[in-house]
Formats: structure tokens, C-alpha cells, sequence
């Protein structure tokens, strides 16, 4: 019971503020209707149980002109309950599409704001497969809702309709017991009521295991569907790796727990539907094995018959709802859980993100960039790196070297704002904009403009300018690509790719630019051109990059190293080359 109170509060939690949002009133009016609908058709099937009175009574006196105006009567109900159904599932289909939209822009809103997504994925993805929760779990929750919630309330009032008819039909039952005569009134009702309690409770003990089953095969099938993406997105690397095997042995593990739950899901649906089914075939003949006994007595007619039947399978289906609606009601609950869980992740992985681990300090006046204590820590709290104070200046170039694995991404990380453990505090000016490279540059599918103006919108850079800036990283071939739709991350080689991110650069001209291998796929003279060509078209920007190569610190007018064998390392000048730009400031190709 405590388990149904907690689900009934996070189905109310997920859905009410669609119903407070700023599409409250359309919300509501299609829900109205709905429901409005959903009671115009339990209506319908009041006045079709009052038909048969009068169609089936005709039959039994052979009255064909009654027979006759019976059957235009049927014409016009059912016309009307063909117009309720339609515009049922229109305005239904209607209410769901707009909820979906809005729920899904909540979830994306939550799920990429102050870089929630990343948080997510530095905590372990405590929420699996956000893309699937906020695909498919939104779209199956409303869907749900909206059926379950109103078939439910349909249920209700057909069960209150029906009931009030099957009582005044039924009568007393008198049972003699221990000698005395027992008057039970409405006894259909109670049998109804009695046969129906019955099978929920058994059809409940069976079908328990489909919650926990549906939930574990929307995550499998989620993790199958990722491992495929990842080897479409791989394949190249896979190839020259010769991972096809590896990789085959992985998808084929994935699908295993696939095929192992779902396997265990059949037999749970076998079980319940061995029960279901032979409830709903009882079903169809028991409320006439209880009325027919008063029929074969002379009590009532055929059309009382009939009628009485009919209350009597309405108010047995709609106490017997939960067992018709048990596989839609567990895969409803695994979803509400599944969703719940995702806003939990996405509450926890928030905490902070509006106080940055790293203080980040608008100074007015500053020109440069100072590190002051900063504590960088692994997301477990183990220490990584540790700067005491370090001032840079405007225009300085700095260059920040250390073992692999030291920790110096995760620096540049904090330097940036992202990294949200540690602590200290970065100072730079307030008007100052900050732009990071890193090695594996973010290169969108769609068009070679858009790819390269990301994230700014495209129209705000004149063409011409798109073709200059190729032109000078060294891609002048691509100028005639602008506007051509490719998958632009297999088409460029990562040494095109990088320079695409010079190009982003020199397009957006940032005060600090930090640079985190973002040449290292480019050959030597290549890198240096570069490195001219953001000095020369960027001379007040302060760079800050991080390298292997030892020919990187001619590019640069101060050298940071990583000190120490083990956590925590100390960040440490250790000289003061000078920056010589190669003759010409020509890229090589």
C-alpha cells in the first residue's frame, strides 16, 4: 500500500505542472473535453443497456414494427457514440502530443542547462540513458497517463452508472442458513463485486515481476542502442584496430541480457495471460449463468435479460479494470520510476552547479588571468593538483606540461569553469570571453557553415568571411563546401577537424583561449603556423595551451610543469622561452 501511495505521488509530482504551466488553459480545455467525451460514452452505454429492454422483448413477441423502430433507435446511438469516439481520440491524441512537447523541452532545459549533462556523466550517468528517458520514457508517460487516468475515470462512473441498474435489477437473494432465512438485496452487484475482487488480487500476485522486467528491458534495449551508435560512430578506429570481433562479442553480450529479460518477460505474460484470458472467458458467460436461473423461472423476459447481463458485464469489467490494464500498468510504473530517477540525477548533479567549485571572480580593470589556490580534486574528493598563486597576462602565452595523466585537462577544466571539484579562485576581468579547444574538436553533422560558426547562429557571419578564414587555416578546398550537408566528423581527417577549430577561434576572438592539445594531430610546421596566426590576428589574447611535444615551448613565453611523482602535483614555472613566429605567416597545408 505504501509502494501504491508513493507511485500515486510521483505520477502527480511529473504531471501537475504541465497543468500549472503557461499552456495551463489549452491543458485544460483538452483535457475537459476529453473527459467529457469519456463520460458521453458511458452515457451512450447506459442508453444502449436500456435499448435492449426493448429490442430483445420485441424479438421474443416477434412486434416487427417495434423490431423496426428498435433498429432506427440503434442507428442514432450509434451514430452519436461514432462521433464521441472520433473526437475522443482526436482531442486525446491532441492533449498528448502538446504535453510530450512540453515535457520534453522541461527535461532538455534541466538536462543541458549549467552543463547538468556533464555533471551527469562525471557522477557515473547515476540516470542511464538520458536520450531514451527523455525520447521514449516522456512520450510512454503521457501516452499512459492520459489513457490510464481517463479510463480510469470512464471506469468509475460506468461502474457507479451500472451499479445503480444492476441493483434495482437484481433483487433480494433469499438463502436459508442454520434455518434462517437470509435476504441479501442487490445480490448481482455483491457477485459481480466478489468475482472481480478475486481475480485483481490473483492477477496482482502473477503479474508483480512485470514491473521490475519492463524496467530492466527499456534499460537493456537503451544500452544495446548505444553500443550500436558508438560502433557507426567508431568504425573507422574499429577497423584499423581490427575490433569487429571485440566489438561483435560486446553487442552480442548486450543482446544477451536482452534476449535473457525478455525471455523472462514472455513467461511472465504467460502466466498472466493464461489467468486473464480464462477470467475474460468466464466473464463472457458468467453473468448469464447468474441471471438465467430468474429467466427459466418466468421472472423476467429476454430484453430483462439482456439488460441485466449487460449492467452485469459492465460493473464485473469495470471492477475487473486493473487485471484488463495490468501489463500497461506495470510498463506505466516502470517509466514513472525510470523518469523520477532521471529527476533525482538531474536535482542531484544541479547541487552547486549555480556556485561554481572554482570561484570565478569579474575584476574591472584587469587585463590578464590569476590562479589562486586552486585545489583541483577527482570527483571521488582524491587531491589531483594544487597552484598557489599564478598571475598570467594579457597577451601572455603560456604553456602547461606534466606526465599524461597528471591531471592537466582537468586543470584547464577548472581554469574554464566546468570542473565542479575543487576549490580556489580564478580572477580575470569582467568583460573577458574565454573559448577552450580541446584535442577532439565538437564538429556538428549538417552543414560546413554551421559546423564552423557552432554555436553561434550562421547568418551572423558573412559568407565571405567563412571563405577568408578557411582560406588562412590552411582548408581553402572546403570553401566551396560551405553549404553542403555531410557527416563532417568522418569526412575531416581530427588534423582538419582541429583546424576547423582554429578557424572557430579566429572567428570569435576571445580574450583567453585555452588550448588542450588542439594541434597535436598537425605536423610541426603546421602547428607553429598556426600558433602565428592566432598571435598575429589575436595579439591581446592570452593563451594558455597544454602539449607534449617539446617544440611547443619555442611557441610560447612561459612554461608551467606539473611537479611530483603522485597526487597532489604542484603547478611550477620552470623557464621563460620567447615566442618566434615563422617567416611569412603562411599555413602549410
Amino acid at each position: 500500500m505504501r509502494a501504491l501511495f508513493t507511485l500515486i505521488g510521483d505520477i502527480r509530482r511529473l504531471a501537475m505542472p504541465y497543468f500549472r504551466s503557461e499552456e495551463r488553459w489549452t491543458a485544460i480545455g483538452l483535457l475537459a473535453a476529453v473527459i467529457a467525451l469519456e463520460l458521453a460514452w458511458v452515457f451512450a452505454t447506459v442508453l444502449l443497456n436500456e435499448w435492449n429492454v426493448a429490442f430483445y422483448n420485441a424479438i421474443q413477441d416477434k412486434d416487427f414494427p417495434a423490431f423496426q423502430k428498435q433498429i432506427l433507435v440503434f442507428c442514432g446511438l450509434a451514430a452519436g457514440a461514432i462521433v464521441v469516439a472520433v473526437y475522443q481520440v482526436y482531442l486525446k491524441q491532441g492533449l498528448e502530443i502538446r504535453w510530450r512537447r512540453w515535457l520534453t523541452k522541461r527535461y532538455l532545459d534541466a538536462w543541458l542547462s549549467d552543463d547538468v549533462h556533464y555533471r551527469l556523466r562525471l557522477s557515473g550517468d547515476a540516470a542511464d540513458n538520458p536520450d531514451q528517458r527523455i525520447a521514449e520514457d516522456v512520450q510512454i508517460f503521457v501516452n499512459r497517463t492520459i489513457s490510464v487516468g481517463v479510463g480510469l475515470l470512464g471506469t468509475i462512473v460506468s461502474l457507479f452508472s451500472f451499479s445503480v441498474i444492476l441493483w434495482n435489477l437484481s433483487g433480494p437473494l433469499g438463502l436459508k442458513l442454520f434455518g434462517h432465512e437470509i435476504n441479501i438485496p442487490g445480490y448481482l452487484f455483491f457477485a459481480a463485486l466478489i468475482y472481480a475482487a478475486v481475480g485483481t488480487l490473483i492477477a496482482h500476485f502473477i503479474g508483480r515481476p512485470l514491473v521490475k522486467l519492463n524496467f530492466d528491458q527499456q534499460r537493456y534495449e537503451a544500452d544495446f542502442r548505444v553500443d550500436l551508435v558508438r560502433v557507426r560512430e567508431n568504425g573507422e578506429q574499429i577497423a584499423l584496430l581490427n575490433g569487429s570481433p571485440a566489438e561483435d562479442r560486446k553487442l552480442d553480450g548486450r543482446f544477451s541480457r536482452i534476449f535473457g529479460n525478455f525471455v523472462d518477460l514472455m513467461k511472465a505474460q504467460k502466466r498472466l495471460t493464461w489467468f486473464t484470458a480464462g477470467y475474460n472467458q468466464i466473464s463472457t458467460i458468467f453473468p448469464y449463468v447468474v441471471v438465467a436461473p430468474a429467466y427459466f423461472a418466468g421472472q423476467i423476459q429476454l430484453g430483462q435479460l439482456m439488460q441485466t447481463a449487460s449492467a452485469f458485464g459492465s460493473v464485473q469489467g469495470s471492477f475487473s479494470f486493473f487485471i484488463s490494464s495490468y501489463v500497461t500498468l506495470a510498463e506505466w510504473t516502470s517509466v514513472v520510476n525510470r523518469l523520477t530517477g532521471f529527476e533525482t540525477a538531474i536535482a542531484k548533479a544541479r547541487v552547486g552547479a549555480d556556485v561554481p567549485a572554482f570561484g570565478m571572480p569579474r575584476e574591472a580593470g584587469s587585463q590578464g588571468l590569476t590562479l589562486r589556490d586552486l585545489d583541483v580534486r577527482l570527483p571521488g574528493g582524491a587531491p589531483l593538483i594544487q597552484t598557489g598563486e599564478i598571475a598570467i597576462d594579457r597577451g601572455e602565452r603560456v604553456l602547461i606540461t606534466g606526465p599524461s595523466g597528471a591531471g592537466k585537462t582537468t586543470l584547464l577544466r577548472a581554469i574554464a569553469g566546468i570542473w565542479p571539484f575543487g576549490s580556489g579562485t580564478v580572477h580575470r576581468n569582467e568583460d573577458q570571453r574565454l573559448l577552450v579547444l580541446p584535442q577532439k574538436p565538437y564538429v556538428p553533422v549538417g552543414r560546413l557553415d554551421v559546423a564552423l560558426t557552432y554555436p553561434r547562429p550562421v547568418d551572423m557571419v558573412p559568407k565571405e568571411r567563412l571563405t577568408e578564414i578557411l582560406a588562412a587555416v590552411g582548408l581553402p578546398a572546403l570553401a566551396d563546401r560551405l553549404e553542403e550537408e555531410a557527416l563532417w566528423p568522418h569526412e575531416l581527417s581530427l588534423g582538419e577537424q582541429q583546424r576547423l577549430a582554429i578557424a572557430r577561434a579566429l572567428l570569435d576572438a576571445p580574450d583567453v583561449l585555452l588550448l588542450d592539445e588542439a594541434t597535436s594531430a598537425l605536423d610541426e610546421p603546421s602547428e607553429a603556423a598556426l600558433y602565428a596566426l592566432l598571435q598575429d590576428r589575436l595579439p591581446h589574447a592570452t593563451f594558455i595551451s597544454i602539449g607534449h611535444r617539446s617544440t611547443l615551448a619555442d611557441l610560447h613565453d612561459r612554461v608551467l610543469h606539473l611537479h611530483g611523482d603522485e597526487a597532489p602535483r604542484t603547478l611550477r614555472p620552470v623557464s621563460t622561452p620567447m615566442f618566434h613566429p615563422p617567416e611569412g605567416g603562411v599555413v602549410p597545408v
